[in-house]
């Protein structure tokens, strides 16, 4: 990662860059010429024709979703266990889920390594109480947290045991449903480099400090005070937001978010589990779960297809034929077929950073365009064979409208190359109308085993098809070409972080026509109505540093298509901008690492 040196925890100004078919499932027997029979009289003596048999719903959760409850013993000794296994493995194979049934713990400081989560089992946070710490911290990295990915923290309520708890990290770490009674620091010890991040649906009680944090978006929640800013901060629907003043300080506050659902999540009901469903809202604010019961339904675990790594796609897709959803306990699963969800309201729910490998070039996941589809807290990592996607929502030419129960896509990550060569043409495609995506990083590697220009080639990261999309924390970085395209039309994106690849050899490897460099988010020529609030882009070409990018942000000049609160920082004169969207904006120069800004376009 490069590095940049900084002034003091306050001044926080100069930061780094970091970084289906069912055929063997067919239920209909064969007929007497199928099976070579010369008459119905020979097909009454033929051996009767095996039935498949229904895949189970629920049960149990596995070896790596580790349950605590307040009586079991240990519970510090296994938390530090897992930590020493996951603290530093980047790219390793291990993932974890830490559950915690309501009630209160004492005493606990649960360290949070690489594909580790840790979540309350609880409807509400409140009802699974720790006296003490959830930490990420960056040791591991010599106190830079810019590689502090793939780990989370949901539905607890927290005490801090020094009054304010350490949540130091990077991208795809969401910190969602969850009570801080006390502070919130998203900065190292030392302060060093931080590259994060998102909270929803979260309250916390006193000030939360970003020091060193680059860019942050929050969503939904509240807030007793937020301390400073350094290049993007961003705030929708949050009680106790700072007041929108983006330049200086850079804050970019709605009032509401527009659209939004909260992710499903599992609790225990006596002794069952449940897998709990928020409602959508409208014009939301402030947290879900605050005043009570939260809103929504629920589902019992025996109507989920219970997956375990080793588990084959075409036993997926026939538990999803069959009607069941999909929880994917954590570990690693090898998909030859995509798994295909065609019934509305299924359910796709990752534990523990369950991740997803399509092999043969092979699409991960696609839906059918269908109401109330939730996808969420999964990691698809791209195959050595070129796929054409990875996730698809809804097929090409997809129109219905969903406007009343959308498919919602959450804490969905994508990762090429970085754990190993893999290579995908467009990573995420959307076509259904009115879908959320809210929160994913969709990361082409710069660092790691497996990458190079060509080695973990991929041209785009996302493209929006469908009208009427909503992004709510929009991590996409390092593509070859175009991180977002947007063709849909009224798409609205809300917090964009993005970094252009760092290691195009040369002025030529990204040429776009007459064009220096593919936008970091392009809105297609033909979309007359969209709309986007705090935006940045970083470029950081050290294989070439003399190489310029035209601008972060390209779009139709027309006054249905607006931005509010752009930026595009060239992190130590590592390459330049020559403007920030389309010709506007001052470039980017030297190497002071500082953003150049459009508060309103056009």
């Amino acid at each position: 990662m490069p590095h940049f040196p900084m002034d003091s925890p306050d001044s926080v100004r100069s930061l780094p860059a970091r970084r289906s078919v069912l055929g063997a499932m067919a239920a209909t027997a064969a007929s007497p010429a199928l099976l070579g029979l010369s008459s119905p009289a020979s097909a009454a003596s033929a051996a009767p024709v095996a039935q498949p048999r229904a895949l189970p719903g629920g049960g149990d959760l596995g070896p790596n979703v580790i349950v605590f409850d307040p009586s079991t013993s240990g519970i510090q000794a296994k938390l530090d266990e897992v930590f020493r296994q996951q603290e530093s493995a980047q790219f390793g194979t291990g993932r974890y889920a830490l559950l915690f049934k309501p009630g209160t713990y004492n005493g606990l400081n649960a360290q949070l390594g690489f594909y580790t989560s840790i979540a309350g089992l609880g409807l509400s946070p409140d009802d699974t109480a720790i006296n003490g710490d959830v930490t990420v911290d960056a040791g591991w990295f010599n106190g830079n947290a810019t590689q502090n990915f793939w780990r989370s923290a949901e539905n607890l309520a927290l005490t801090p045991v020094s009054g304010t708890n350490r949540w130091a990290v990077a991208q795809a770490a969401p910190f969602r449903r969850m009570h801080v009674r006390g502070g919130l620091n998203l900065a190292p010890t030392g302060y060093g480099w931080a590259s994060g991040g998102y909270i929803a649906d979260s309250r916390i009680d006193g000030s939360v400090g970003p020091y060193s944090q680059q860019q942050w978006y929050t969503r939904d929640s509240s807030v007793g005070g937020w301390a400073n800013a350094v290049w993007n901060m961003v705030f929708s629907g949050v009680q106790g937001a700072p007041a929108q003043s983006f330049p200086n300080p850079p804050y970019t506050t709605l009032d509401t978010t527009p659209v939004s659902r909260e992710k499903p999540f599992l609790y225990l009901n006596g002794s069952e589990y449940r897998v709990f469903l928020p409602e959508r809202r409208t014009n939301a604010r402030g947290t879900t779960w605050g005043s009570g019961t939260p809103r929504g339904t629920s589902l019992p675990l025996t109507q989920f297809y219970v997956a375990r790594p080793g588990v084959s796609a075409a036993t997926l897709n026939a538990a999803l034929t069959q009607g069941l959803h999909l929880l994917l306990t954590p570990g690693i699963y090898h998909l030859d077929q995509p798994i295909q969800v065609d019934r509305a309201g299924t359910v796709v729910l990752g534990l523990g950073y369950a991740t997803l490998i399509p092999d043969n070039g092979v699409t991960a996941l696609r839906t059918a365009d269908v109401d109330g589809v939730r996808l969420a807290g999964f990691l698809i990592d791209a195959g050595p064979m070129n796929s054409s996607t990875l996730l698809e929502v809804g097929p090409t030419g997809a129109s219905a409208s969903h406007s009343a129960n959308p498919t919602t896509v959450q804490d969905v990550f994508i990762r090429i190359g970085g754990a190993g060569a893999g290579k995908a043409t467009t990573s995420v495609v959307i076509n259904s109308r009115h879908t959320i995506i809210d929160h994913t990083w969709v990361w082409r590697a710069d660092h790691g085993t497996g990458v190079g220009w060509e080695t973990n080639r991929a041209d785009y990261g996302i493209r929006v098809n469908g009208d009427d999309v909503l992004a709510t924390g929009l991590f996409v970085e390092h593509f070859n070409k175009y991180d977002v395209q947007w063709y849909g039309q009224r798409g609205r994106t809300i917090f964009f972080q993005n970094e252009k690849a760092y290691d195009a050899p040369n002025q030529a490897a990204i040429q776009n026509g007459n064009v220096k460099g593919y936008a970091a988010y392009k809105v297609a020529d033909s979309v007359t109505t969209h709309e986007g609030w705090g935006l940045g882009s970083y470029c950081y070409y050290n294989f070439d540093p003399t190489i310029v990018q035209h601008n972060g942000f390209a779009a139709p000049n027309t006054p249905g298509v607006k931005f509010h609160d752009l930026l595009v920082v060239s992190l130590g004169g590592q390459g330049q901008y020559e403007h920030v969207v389309n010709e506007t904006g001052a470039p980017t120069s030297g190497t002071s690492t500082v953003p150049s800004t459009v508060v309103s376009y056009p």
